[in-house]
Formats: C-alpha cells, sequence, structure tokens
C-alpha cells in the first residue's frame, strides 16, 4: 500500500470514529418543495431516542446551504439552544489546526520526521525540528503526514446542534423543518409540427437541479410556480460555492405529477418518492398532449425607423384551452419548436413562456422568415403648424413563397395618432399601436401605403 492510500485510510478511520458520535435515528419521512427562485423547503422526520431533562441532540444529513435562521424544530419539549456547524473536515483544515503543535511526516522511503508545524498553506508546509532547525517541504504529496487526534471543531456533516429539555424519556418523532439555498427548478417544453403547420404534439418536462450540499433520499417532492416575493438579506449565512458539474440526466414516464392551485400559486407534487442526489439535475415528466391547434403568423413589427429591409417575424399562436387539449397551468420555461422534413425532426427556433394560467393565449417568436421581405421608405413627411405633423409611409411586401399568405404589420405610432388615408383596412389595437392585415399571393409583391397625422 503506497503512502497516499495510508494518508487516505487514516482520515477515513477518523470520520467513521467522529460519525459514530452522533445520536441514532430512523428516517421517518422527508418532504422537498422546490420553488424556482433558488429555494427549497424542507420537512425533515426522525424517530430518535431521547432522555427526559436537558441534553444534547444532533442532526446531520442537512443541507450545506441552510438558512440556520429559517430552522423550525417541534417535539415534545423545548428548544434551549441551537447551532449549526458547518466547518467540514479536510487535510488542510486539519493542518492549521495543528500550527505550533507537533507532527510527524514519513517520507517514501519510511524515514519519520517530526518537528512543530510552522506554517501551512497549498501543498507546503514547514517544520521546525527539535534542534531548532528549519524543514521545508514545497510538495506534501509524497509523504505521510501523521496527527494525533482530529481537531475540535472539526466535523465530516453539516450538523444541527440542539440543547433541549425534553419532557420524557424515550422515542419520539421529532420534525425538522427549514430553507436552503441551491435548489432551483424550470419547466421545458418540447413541440413538433405537423406538416401544414396547424396542428402541433406537446411535450412538457420539469428540470430539478439540486446544488444545496446533501442528497434528499426517497423524498416526496412538490414544486412550487409562480413569482414569490423574497427579500435579499445581505448577512444571510452564505457558504462557499458549489459544483456545478450535472450528473446524468434521469427521466421518467409521462403523468407523474397532480396540479393543484396553492394561495396565488401553483404547485405540482409527484406522486411518488424521488431521490435528489447532490450535484444533480433531474428531469421528470410533466405532461403530454397532442393535436394542438395551432396558428403560424407573419408579423413585421414596424418601428418607422426608414429600413430599406424589414425582416419578418414567424409567430406560432395557440390556446391554452381545455378545448384545445390543454387548459393546464403552464409554468415559466423554454419551449423548443421541431417539424418533420418527411425523413427527420429538424429544429425551428424556440422562445420563452412566462407563468401561463389556463385559458390563456400563448404565442412563440419561431425565427424570422428567409422568403418573405419588407422594404420601406417615407414618401412625404411636413409639418402642417407647429402642433400638426403629417407623414406618408411606403412598404412594399414580396412573398417569395410557393404558398399565399398574410402578413400583420404592426406599427408603433406612440400617442395623438390619427390615420388620414390608407391602401389598406386598419385595427387600433391600443392608443399607441395600428394593425394593417395584408394578404400577398405567392410570388407576388403588395404595396402598402398609409398616411398619419401627429397632434404634439
Amino acid at each position: 500500500m503506497n503512502n497516499s492510500k495510508i494518508l487516505l485510510l487514516i482520515i477515513a478511520l477518523i470520520i467513521i470514529s467522529y460519525q459514530l458520535q452522533g445520536q441514532n435515528y430512523q428516517q421517518k419521512s422527508l418532504n422537498v418543495t422546490v420553488y424556482n427562485s433558488n429555494l427549497g423547503v424542507v420537512k425533515d422526520t426522525r424517530t430518535i431516542e431521547l432522555n427526559k431533562g436537558v441534553s444534547e441532540i444532533k442532526v446531520t444529513n442537512v443541507a450545506e446551504k441552510i438558512d440556520p435562521t429559517s430552522v423550525h424544530f417541534k417535539f415534545n419539549g423545548s428548544v434551549l439552544e441551537q447551532n449549526f456547524q458547518y466547518d467540514l473536515i479536510s487535510m488542510s483544515k486539519i493542518l492549521k489546526k495543528y500550527l505550533d503543535q507537533k507532527i510527524q511526516i514519513l517520507d517514501e522511503k519510511g524515514n519519520f520526521i517530526e518537528g512543530t508545524l510552522l506554517t501551512t498553506s497549498s501543498d507546503q508546509i514547514v517544520l521546525k525540528k527539535n534542534d531548532g532547525g528549519l524543514i521545508l517541504l514545497p510538495n506534501i504529496a509524497k509523504y505521510q503526514i501523521n496527527v494525533g487526534n482530529l481537531p475540535e471543531g472539526l466535523i465530516t456533516k453539516p450538523t444541527l446542534i440542539w440543547l433541549i429539555d425534553s419532557k420524557k424519556s424515550g422515542k419520539q418523532d421529532i420534525e425538522l423543518s427549514y430553507h436552503t439555498e441551491g435548489m432551483n427548478w424550470h419547466a421545458e417544453y418540447v413541440a413538433i409540427l405537423n406538416e401544414n403547420d396547424t396542428k402541433a404534439d406537446l411535450n412538457a418536462w420539469v428540470s430539478v437541479d439540486n446544488q444545496s450540499g446533501t442528497t434528499f433520499k426517497d423524498a416526496n417532492l412538490k414544486l412550487v410556480a409562480g413569482d414569490v416575493n423574497r427579500v435579499s438579506d445581505d448577512i444571510m449565512f452564505r457558504r462557499g460555492g458549489y459544483n456545478k458539474d450535472i450528473a446524468p440526466v434521469q427521466t421518467y414516464r409521462e403523468g407523474d405529477f397532480e396540479e393543484k392551485a396553492f394561495f396565488e400559486y401553483h404547485i405540482y407534487n409527484l406522486q411518488r418518492p424521488v431521490t435528489l442526489a447532490n450535484n444533480e439535475t433531474k428531469q421528470i415528466a410533466l405532461f403530454e398532449t397532442s393535436n394542438i391547434s395551432i396558428i403560424k403568423k407573419f408579423i413585421f413589427y414596424d418601428w418607422g425607423n426608414n429600413v430599406e429591409k424589414g425582416k419578418v417575424s414567424v409567430v406560432v399562436e395557440f390556446e391554452n384551452t381545455k378545448q384545445n387539449n390543454l387548459g393546464v397551468p403552464m409554468p415559466k420555461g423554454k419551449v423548443r419548436l421541431n417539424k418533420s422534413d418527411g425523413n427527420t425532426i429538424e429544429f425551428i427556433g424556440e422562445d420563452i413562456i412566462e407563468h401561463t394560467p389556463k385559458d390563456e393565449k400563448i404565442k412563440l417568436k419561431v425565427g424570422e422568415a428567409f422568403d418573405v421581405v419588407v422594404e420601406e421608405k417615407v414618401l412625404e413627411s411636413k409639418s402642417v403648424t407647429d402642433r400638426v405633423r403629417e407623414v406618408t409611409y411606403e412598404l412594399k411586401i414580396k412573398n417569395r413563397k410557393e404558398q399565399d399568405i398574410d402578413v400583420e404589420v404592426q406599427r408603433n405610432l406612440y400617442t395623438n395618432w390619427e390615420i388620414l388615408d390608407t391602401t389598406h383596412k386598419y385595427e387600433k389595437k391600443d392608443a399607441m399601436t395600428v394593425i394593417f392585415n395584408v394578404p400577398i399571393l405567392k410570388g407576388k409583391e403588395v404595396t402598402l401605403k398609409y398616411k398619419v397625422r401627429w397632434i404634439f
């Protein structure tokens, strides 16, 4: 056995011996609620042996990113004092605890060197020998270091410690709840459009990210969708970073979540226990539906910038209704849109939806049309008076596609406007926006001309 393995074995024995000092307990239930705002709420029920009167209990396997001010502890008695210890054991921390103390070093040839540890940094240490001389070791990876005991204050796992006054002896259930950072979830949607862009199939997934510093095994998982107000607190306990490596994604069948309204939010309750490993992203099916009626639109957003050529956006709209095979609250997330080219499914665009209740319209920008071009120019601009101005615009819209289309021109006119003349009918969307609908035959082009009067 080489020296590095010997060192690891010694540290492992120290860890095991320390773990045996904790109380024995039995996990009874574990509930984890994850919000999409870097927040998890944990409710942990354990059965533990308690003595009547004043005693100390320790609970491990709690999140490293726990907010100690949020901890609530419930049992048959009262809590006198609470501490959260998170100074986790490591080789560098052990050595720092032994500054100005005797340690032993074993080199590759089996020779022992004893001295007082003067300094340690990175993988370097400086020893003062018994005769007063110094030993400088620029790389301690080749050496085995022996110390006496595990220094006081270092622990193997984040630990909650309570000084309690129990009303009775024997086994009883303790209920622990707390908030932790490092937990998030978000929705992801995959839509596949049919051949003529009139229908779509939609799969919805949730990705749960656990970077809290602990694993929640066989937990009852709930997800809360909505914008929960949180107060920023700069003095709130925050400990270090976390490993951002993502574990392999784990997927499950559709239909595992039960959704219901909760306060002014929506809550999704997974209908089976699940393990959320630390530093893992887990993907779980939310719902699946098909044959959704959609409308594809070509929209030109006209800002009146006198551009020579403008791009036309391609937008997909659908109603989130039961009649349209949906009618469910849809959490905020990214929607990826795909379409078959006859042989394979190809990606055509993506967009973000906000938290959307049922019976609302959802609008997704897919991309920009390749074969539809708009050329815009100002034909005339004049000041009628100091407070009245009139401008005539011309938009030449070219359809180079193999099918007829309608292009919706949306123009922001700001305020105090009036359309004096136009070649096409228009709709006043609101106080600042006008919409023209322009039908164009395949391979043709159409000119939209309109005159606007502003009063300042």
